[in-house]
């Protein structure tokens, strides 16, 4: 199992993108209230995927529904609710992350789940926000072995504090890079004087590319040239697409307008990983807002008592975003495991060691980096 192999983060190799400072967990769990869980299913030669749902607060979300805005770079995935989203601006479900031919037990599970909690004996009308990336080449995808036991499961495991990274959850089968990938996680305070308020970022990293790793050109020095991910199993090969999705919380009170400006900026965060965005990439991003003033209570009815930042504030908590998404993804990269699935395919991690070698020499001031 993945978890037998502990791998440190990008920033214990000295990767540290950007300028701002992390959380205590450098996690987005950071945001207060947001809880993540994971389920992971790593079952024979064949079976490597999982789900990670993620909750934005303690309250009942489709009673207290939180503003989001949603960003598409590429619209080539299965993302459910989306319209929704993008039509009224805010999330009436937690999120859940999955692999492509999963997602409609994973919303069967979220309907099932919104139905149940007691206040919502009259409820008609679900809006269950899921998201995916296709981990069909590591795992045996068309058996779809994900079943809404295994979604309702990593809801309950939801928690504060540290985040499982790497081959967990939603991210066991998942490729990036030319690297075994996964989930990853980062987040970034703000000053004082920026507004005080924390970003924090998650990623399902499935997605091809050639890999730089806080501004170091790690897939050309290792000769990882090839473009190599999970979508292209679809087709019976590697292909050169991939996917990503970018979950993004803030305490910071912002409309959904503001959040979805905030979503559109994690994709540069993708971009100096390296990444191709390649034609057949579903490239993704959702932001929401944590703080209570902007809630919309009584089931969206309710307009949100407070008021929310100006257009003004957005510059650093956009820094923030592009910062944390990096440093996510490289988290993804480094606390991946080698793995061996489906049809004893063999995807490498990235070699740590030759990574923390490039980090001092350009300490050094080598010019070869």
């Amino acid at each position: 199992m993945p978890n037998d192999v502990d791998r440190p983060r990008a920033r214990d190799l000295g990767l540290a993108p950007g300028r701002l400072v992390p959380g205590r967990s450098n996690a987005i769990t950071d945001v207060p209230g947001v809880r993540v869980g994971h389920t992971t299913l790593w079952i024979d030669e064949d079976v490597r995927t999982g789900v990670t749902a993620l909750f934005a607060h303690a309250a009942d979300p489709f009673e207290q529904r939180v503003p989001a805005g949603l960003c598409v770079a590429n619209g080539y995935g299965k993302l459910a609710g989306a319209t929704q989203v993008l039509e009224l601006g805010e999330l009436e479900t937690p999120i859940v992350l999955t692999n492509t031919l999963s997602v409609p037990e994973a919303c069967s599970a979220l309907i099932d789940w919104t139905l149940a909690q007691p206040v919502n004996g009259d409820v008609r009308s679900v809006n269950p926000f899921v998201a995916e990336t296709n981990d069909g080449l590591l795992n045996d995808i068309r058996a779809r072995h994900v079943r809404p036991e295994h979604v309702l499961a990593a809801m309950a495991a939801a928690a504060t504090g540290a985040v499982d990274e790497g081959c967990v959850g939603a991210g066991t089968g998942t490729i990036a890079l030319g690297f075994k990938a996964g989930i990853g996680t980062s987040s970034r305070r703000l000053p004082p004087a920026s507004g005080g308020a924390t970003v924090g970022v998650l990623v399902q990293a499935n997605y091809s590319g050639l890999l730089v790793a806080d501004g170091l050109q790690v897939g050309a020095r290792l000769r990882r040239t090839r473009l190599r991910c999970g979508s292209g199993a679809a087709r019976g090969d590697a292909g050169e697409d991939g996917s990503v999705v970018v979950v993004i919380a803030t305490d910071a009170p912002l409309a959904d307008r503001t959040l979805r400006r905030l979503a559109v900026r994690s994709m540069a965060g993708v971009a100096r990983t390296g990444a191709a965005f390649a034609h057949g990439s579903g490239d993704y991003a959702v932001a929401f807002s944590t703080a209570e003033v902007v809630r919309r209570g009584d089931r969206g009815r309710a307009p949100a008592p407070g008021p929310t930042w100006p257009d003004e504030r957005l510059t650093p908590l956009s820094q923030a975003v592009v910062e944390a998404t990096e440093e996510a993804v490289l988290n993804a990269l480094c606390r991946a495991v080698d793995t061996t699935g489906r049809a004893g395919l063999h995807v490498p991690a990235l070699p740590l060691e030759e990574v923390r070698a490039m980090v001092k020499e350009r300490e050094r001031g080598d010019a070869s980096t």
